[in-house]
């Protein structure tokens, strides 16, 4: 019995959150993966980054798409950094979404999220902490991190050492606090050139994360915002704020600094209908700013918007593909070999309903009948919309675990 495997259709059947399924998808949609794989190798051989939106209806696969850029970019020696944006990561403050993301962000090919370890192993003369220090004092737009890395490189207090590795991981101190620290260790006091504020200096951390992973040796930083259609749900002003803020990750080279750094947004297909065009957010953004510098990048992440690809339905023969994939698994798992036939196999399916996830869990429903009784039965799964059934009844496939990365 193949206990890896077993372990998968288990993921699968239960809806377990994890990475998974996502390499499914690599070889399906190859015009949009060919494009957002040059774009990475782009990022992960120069200096340059870049960014783009995809969009997709319900169901269709926009997070296993975002899971396999994450394996992409893993296997290119880069630095993954990937969260679902929520009511607790709204993206009109950078502040909250940088603090979130710094917790899910995956150094190559480790299992576990962080990277502190790689920090602690960095000493206060080395060329890593001139670099480092250099880079804060004169490429940002504020120089509190210049404060906060040369304070960590020298401090030997381990309450200070955690709280100032803190404020570099997104829970800022005060300060009051970072002046008390650095006149302990130095002698000296602080003077700030611009006075930092976690509203308006966020980007100032990304843009430091981003030269950091270069310097330790990672061949860039892909960031992956999924479920951006909850910007929607934001406040008037809210979303203005928040498609300003999507500006420097999608155009970095007009809008911020970003280094080696490539951004994907993964956004509900009606938002353009839904949330820009019925709320007027157009109109909104000529009357809340009159500003000219204000309104152009916004006005340029809305068209990014209006023009992002759309994924289209997987074709028959994808399926069927991804289906002989769930069927080889279920064989290892159980140590049988299911003598089915695809046609019967795939009209099954079809029957439950047109959205993939409902389609697989469907699939193992049926596997799991023939395997116990040697014929299939009633299939019981069903599709939110139908009624009985909510979207909390149906887990989402998009978030199953990733068969490699046990």
């Amino acid at each position: 019995m193949d206990y890896e495997a077993q372990r998968v259709i288990e993921a699968l059947r239960s809806g377990i959150s994890s990475r998974a399924v996502g390499q499914y998808f690599s070889s399906a949609r190859p015009e949009i993966m060919s494009k957002i794989s040059r774009a990475i190798d782009k990022v992960s051989s120069s200096a340059d980054s870049g960014g783009m939106i995809i969009s997709g209806k319900y169901g269709e696969g926009k997070t296993h798409l975002l899971n396999t850029v994450y394996n992409m970019a893993q296997d290119n020696n880069m630095v993954v950094s990937i969260i679902s944006l929520s009511k607790e990561t709204p993206f009109d403050k950078l502040y909250l979404v940088y603090k979130k993301l710094m917790s899910n962000t995956y150094l190559p090919k480790r299992m576990q999220p962080g990277f502190d370890h790689v920090l602690q192993n960095i000493t206060p003369n080395s060329k890593e902490a001139g670099d480092m220090v250099l880079f804060a004092g004169k490429h940002l737009e504020t120089d509190k991190l210049f404060y906060v890395l040369r304070s960590y490189l020298n401090v030997d207090d381990a309450d200070d050492k955690y709280l100032l590795k803190s404020d570099i991981e997104g829970d800022f101190i005060g300060t009051s606090y970072l002046r008390q620290i650095y006149k302990r260790i130095f002698s000296k006091p602080v003077k700030y050139t611009i006075p930092f504020s976690k509203t308006r200096h966020t980007m100032d951390s990304f843009t430091m994360m981003s030269h950091l992973f270069k310097l330790l040796g990672y061949n860039g930083w892909v960031i992956l915002f999924d479920e951006a259609e909850l910007i929607g749900r934001l406040s008037k002003k809210g979303r203005l704020n928040a498609y300003r803020n999507m500006a420097p990750f999608l155009m970095p080279g007009e809008y911020s600094h970003l280094e080696s750094t490539f951004t994907m947004f993964a956004l509900g297909s009606s938002f353009m209908e839904d949330v820009v065009e019925s709320k007027h957010d157009l109109e909104n953004l000529s009357e809340i700013y009159v500003d000219r510098d204000t309104r152009e990048p916004i006005e340029k992440v809305l068209k990014l918007i209006a023009d992002a690809p759309q994924l289209q339905p997987l074709t028959r023969n994808e399926i069927i593909a991804i289906l002989e994939k769930v069927k080889e698994f279920h064989g290892r798992a159980y140590d049988w070999t299911p003598d089915i036939d695809m046609d019967d196999f795939l009209k099954s399916t079809e029957s439950r309903g047109y959205l993939l996830r409902t389609r697989i869990r469907a699939s193992l429903e049926y596997l799991d009948q023939i395997y116990q009784y040697g014929h299939p039965g009633e299939i019981k799964v069903r599709e939110p919309d139908q009624p009985g059934i909510s979207e909390e009844d149906i887990l989402p496939l998009d978030d199953f675990i990733r068969i490699d990365d046990l």
